[in-house]
C-alpha cells in the first residue's frame, strides 16, 4: 500500500471518530466539491454571450459569510436606485426620438413652401425610405439587447466585437438596399398610385436620398451598441447636432441654390453620413484598445443577422397591421380617413414617452441577464410594470381630458374635428394596456426572446385581421364618426391589448419558456434564461 493510500485510510478513521455534527458538516463539504465544478460550467446557450447561469442573489447573500454580506450591501449601496436609472436612460432616449421627427416636420414645412407638387412627392418617397427605416429597426434593438448582456456579464471586449458585427451589417443592409431601390425606385413609387405631376419630384427626392442610407442604419447599429452601454447621452447629441445641422444645410441647399426638393434629399444624405462617421470613430477607438478587429467577420456578420432576424419578421408583422388598417380607413370616408390619421398622429406623441421607456427597459434587462441574477431581474420587472401601468393611466387621463382640443392641433375642418373626438376617448381608454405592451416590448427584447416576439407578433395579427374584415362587412351600419371610434378601438385598443397579453405570457406564464415563472418556488436553473 503506497503513501496516498495510508493517508486515505488515516483520514477515513478520523472522519469515523467525528462527532455527528462535524461529521455533517464534512460531508457537505464533500459534496459541495462534486457539485461545483458542474455548476461552473453551466452555460447558457440560447444566447451568444456566454454569461454565468440566471440565480437569486438573495439566496447567495443569505448564505455568505457576516464580512460577504457587508461587502455586497456597500455595492448595493452604490448603485443608483432603479428609479435613476431607468429615468438616466429614459429621458437622453425621449430626446434622441423627438429630434428626428422634429426635424423631419421642419423639412417638410420647408419643401411644403415650394408648392403643393413636391410636398406629395416627398411625402410619397419618405413613405419607401420610412419603411425601410421602419423595417431596419432591429438593428438597434437586437445591438442594445447583445450588448447589454455582454456588458452585464463583465465582457466589454465581447460587447465592443458585437457592436462592430453589427455595424458591418448595417452597411451590407444599407448598401444593398440602396442599389435595389435605385433600380426599382420609380416604378414604386408608380405601384403605390403616385400621380403623373407628383413622380417627378417623389422620384428625385427618393433617389437623391439614397447616398445617405447605408449611413442612416449604421447609425441605427451604432447607436444599440452605445444604449446597450448605457450611453444615452452620446446618441441624444448625435441626433441634436443632425438636426440642427441638417435644417440649417437643407435650408441652404432647398433656397439658396436652388435645389429644391433634391436639395432637401441631398442634405439629409450629407447629415447621415457626418452622424455615421462620427459615431463610428467614437466607438472605434476603444475598440481597438479592447482588442477589437474592425474588419469584417462573416461569423460575426452571421450571427448578428441570426440575432436580428426574429426581430425583423416582428417588424414585418406589426408594420402589415398598420398598414391593412389604413385600408380599412379607406372604407369610412375621406373626411373619415382624415379623422383617423388625425387620432393616429396624435397618438405617435405620447408614443415616443412609452418607447423611451422600453428603449431603457432593454438596455436594463440585458443587463440583469448578463448577469446571471434572477433577483434583480423579478425587482426590475416588478418596477418596470409599475412604471408601464402608471404611464398608461396618466397618458391616458391627460389624452381623454384633452380630447376636445387635441384634434384641432392637427385640422382645421370642423367635421374632421368632431368626428376624431370620440375616437381620442376611445384610443386614451387603452393607453395602459399600450403601456404595458410597450414595455414588455423592451423586457423581453433585452432579454434576447426575438423568436418568441416574432411569433407572437403573427398570432396578434391574425387575431386583428378578421376583426378589420368584420369592421369592413359592418361599416355600411355605422355612421362615420361611430365607423372612426370602432376602427380605433381595433388597433390601438384590441390589438395593442393582444400584444399585452401574448407579452405577459411571455414574460410570466408561460409554462416552458417564461422569463420569470410565477411561480417563485421554482429553482433557479428553470427560470434561466
Amino acid at each position: 500500500m503506497d503513501s496516498a493510500d495510508q493517508r486515505k485510510d488515516m483520514s477515513q478513521s478520523q472522519i469515523e471518530g467525528l462527532p455527528e455534527s462535524q461529521l455533517a458538516i464534512h460531508n457537505q463539504a464533500a459534496s459541495t466539491d462534486k457539485e461545483c465544478p458542474e455548476q461552473a460550467l453551466s452555460t447558457d446557450k440560447s444566447t451568444s454571450v456566454d454569461k454565468p447561469a440566471l440565480t437569486d442573489a438573495s439566496e447567495d447573500i443569505s448564505s455568505a459569510s457576516p464580512v460577504t454580506r457587508d461587502e455586497s450591501a456597500q455595492t448595493h449601496s452604490k448603485q443608483p436606485s432603479l428609479t435613476r436609472q431607468i429615468l438616466s436612460l429614459a429621458i437622453p432616449t425621449l430626446g434622441a426620438t423627438i429630434a428626428q421627427p422634429l426635424f423631419l416636420t421642419i423639412d417638410s414645412a420647408m419643401v411644403g413652401h415650394l408648392g403643393a407638387e413636391k410636398i406629395a412627392g416627398m411625402s410619397l418617397a419618405m413613405i419607401v425610405i420610412n419603411t425601410v427605416y421602419g423595417m431596419s429597426i432591429f438593428l438597434a434593438y437586437s445591438t442594445t439587447a447583445e450588448t447589454a448582456q455582454a456588458m452585464g456579464a463583465g465582457n466589454e471586449r465581447r460587447a465592443r466585437e458585437l457592436g462592430v458585427h453589427a455595424m458591418w451589417l448595417a452597411a451590407i443592409i444599407g448598401i444593398t438596399l440602396a442599389g435595389v431601390l435605385a433600380l426599382i425606385g420609380t416604378p414604386l413609387l408608380r405601384a403605390l398610385g403616385a400621380a403623373e405631376e407628383i413622380m417627378p419630384y417623389a422620384s428625385s427626392f427618393l433617389h437623391a436620398s439614397l447616398p445617405g442610407l447605408a449611413a442612416s442604419l449604421i447609425t441605427m447599429a451604432a447607436t444599440g451598441v452605445l444604449r446597450g452601454m448605457k450611453d444615452t447621452t452620446t446618441p441624444l447629441i448625435a441626433a441634436g447636432a443632425g438636426a440642427a445641422l441638417n435644417i440649417g444645410l437643407n435650408a441652404f441647399l432647398i433656397y439658396g441654390i436652388n435645389l429644391g426638393i433634391v436639395g432637401s434629399g441631398i442634405g439629409t444624405s450629407i447629415v447621415s453620413t457626418i452622424m455615421a462617421i462620427t459615431l463610428v470613430a467614437i466607438l472605434a477607438r476603444p475598440a481597438r484598445a479592447a482588442g477589437v478587429s474592425l474588419r469584417p467577420s462573416l461569423t460575426g456578420i452571421r450571427q448578428s443577422a441570426r440575432v436580428g432576424g426574429p426581430l425583423l419578421a416582428r417588424s414585418v408583422a406589426i408594420r402589415l397591421a398598420f398598414l391593412t388598417s389604413i385600408w380599412s380607413a379607406t372604407t369610412i370616408s375621406v373626411n373619415g380617413l382624415a379623422a383617423y390619421q388625425v387620432v393616429m398622429s396624435a397618438w405617435q406623441i405620447p408614443l415616443f414617452l412609452l418607447d423611451s421607456l422600453a428603449i431603457a427597459s432593454q438596455t436594463l434587462v440585458g443587463f440583469a441577464i448578463g448577469s446571471g441574477d434572477r433577483s434583480q431581474l423579478r425587482t426590475l420587472l416588478r418596477t418596470l410594470s409599475w412604471w408601464g401601468i402608471g404611464a398608461g393611466v396618466i397618458i391616458g387621463a391627460l389624452t381623454a381630458s384633452l380630447s376636445p382640443w387635441i384634434p384641432s392641433f392637427f385640422v382645421s375642418e370642423a367635421v374632421v374635428r368632431h368626428m376624431a373626438i370620440p375616437a381620442v376617448i376611445v384610443n386614451a381608454v387603452f393607453f395602459p394596456a399600450q403601456s404595458h405592451a410597450f414595455l414588455l416590448d423592451g423586457v423581453l427584447i433585452g432579454a434576447g426572446r426575438g423568436a418568441s416576439l416574432a411569433k407572437a407578433a403573427f398570432l396578434n395579427l391574425a387575431i386583428l385581421l378578421p376583426a378589420l374584415w368584420g369592421f369592413t362587412l359592418l361599416r355600411p351600419r355605422l355612421s362615420e364618426t361611430a365607423a372612426v371610434a370602432v376602427l380605433i378601438g381595433l388597433v390601438t385598443g384590441l390589438y395593442m391589448v393582444t400584444r399585452a397579453i401574448t407579452n405577459s405570457w411571455i414574460t410570466w406564464f408561460s409554462p416552458r419558456n417564461a422569463l420569470i415563472p410565477r411561480d417563485d418556488s421554482l429553482a433557479p436553473s428553470q427560470a434561466a434564461v
